[in-house]
């Protein structure tokens, strides 16, 4: 299967730069994947547009700013750092063998993956400082590919990193957005369900839902259950292969509550319908259930589960997902479930009707 089959053309100024009015005034796409039928309405309709018993799962994941700012010592050059992963349990001082370090400090750090720009300039042993109400020190401790870098980091005053990041850091906005990040996205660019930090970008189908919808829908007789994934790099990360096979997701961790699981599988065993929110939760679902014969089981793990034409689904019966980029693993997860042809049609009908993309743009309902 080649990654070309998933491309698609799209007009740039389709490309959503903010977010709608408000949540739930985006428009929803419908497909029927039994028909083929795409019906064009709104978010407000959901209610209506799902059945009493349905299940919806939703992701409780929080982002956390990222998106750092600062420059190079001793030069002064502009320095732009996306934090991806912790290296959890990793604390490294100038005094262990492993890191040569430069710095005139013994305190222990916190290790991070990163993208780092100017990725070609950057270098093990160089220093960089991220400013502003609190300052964070780094110096780059390997050199990966594709602009990545193992970094160590630690506050001038010996204070949590984490609450630094949070003081200084900006909003992760994906890069098709072309503005600078504002105050409001601090909110906007988070879900209603977000509890659990640890997200580098938003699980953008649940970015439609606010208090007063999830009201109507249990009113309507619809459910819902939380689980957690953390979405990192390996969900947005480009397909650089030709064929989709070939691909690889890296891993993410994820949790879920036993109240989610104990919902979940109530919910199968009487025969209701499992509405995902997100490809992200789709792939927790999925990963979940082959990771324990079938069940979803509480509890914490990671996946790398990769999702495209030919996965069978054994946990998801709808889907409720944003617009996604061509070519990329989450068009082709769409694919997997409403099958390629369908889902393209409704990608071209989208188009033609002028829906925003993207991660703050309109969405579609597979049912």
């Amino acid at each position: 299967m080649h990654v070309s089959d998933f491309d698609f053309d799209l007009p740039p100024e389709l490309i959503a730069q903010a977010p709608a009015v408000d949540r739930t005034s985006a428009r929803l796409l419908h497909l029927d994947r039994a028909t083929g039928a795409i019906v064009h309405t709104s978010i407000s309709a959901l209610p209506e547009l799902l059945s009493a018993g349905d299940l919806l799962v939703v992701n409780n994941t929080r982002v956390f700013p990222a998106r750092l700012l600062g420059h190079r010592v001793p030069s002064g050059g502009a320095v732009e750092c996306l934090l991806v992963k912790k290296e959890v349990g990793i604390l490294f001082t100038k005094s262990e063998k492993r890191i040569p370090t430069s710095f005139p400090d013994d305190r222990p750090g916190e290790v991070w993956e990163a993208l780092m720009h100017p990725g070609q300039k950057l270098r093990p042993g160089d220093r960089v400082v991220f400013g502003g109400v609190r300052t964070i020190l780094g110096e780059i401790l390997e050199r990966h590919y594709f602009g990545r870098r193992l970094v160590r980091l630690w506050t001038e005053d010996g204070s949590s990193v984490d609450e630094a990041i949070d003081a200084i850091g900006h909003v992760p906005l994906p890069p098709y957005i072309k503005r600078p990040d504002l105050e409001s996205d601090r909110d906007r660019y988070q879900t209603v369900f977000a509890r659990e930090r640890g997200s580098v970008a938003a699980p953008t189908a649940g970015l439609h839902f606010t208090p007063e919808m999830l009201a109507a829908l249990r009113q309507n007789g619809v459910e819902t259950a939380e689980i957690t994934l953390h979405v990192g790099y390996g969900t947005f990360q480009p397909v650089r292969v030709d064929r989709v096979e070939d691909h690889r997701v890296e891993a993410e961790s994820y949790d879920i509550p036993p109240r989610a699981a104990s919902a979940i599988d109530a919910a199968r065993a009487g025969g209701r319908r499992i509405v995902a929110v997100g490809t992200t939760t789709t792939r927790t679902l999925e990963a979940a259930a082959s990771a324990n014969a079938g069940r979803i089981a509480a509890g914490a793990g990671t996946t790398d589960l990769f999702i495209y034409p030919g996965f069978r689904f054994g946990v998801v019966g709808a889907l409720m997902t944003n617009f996604h980029l061509p070519r990329s693993s989450l068009l082709m997860l769409v694919a997997a479930f409403a099958g390629r042809d369908l889902a393209l049609n409704a990608y071209h009908a989208a188009i033609a009707e002028r829906y925003r993309f993207y991660s703050y743009g309109d969405a579609m309902l597979i049912t």
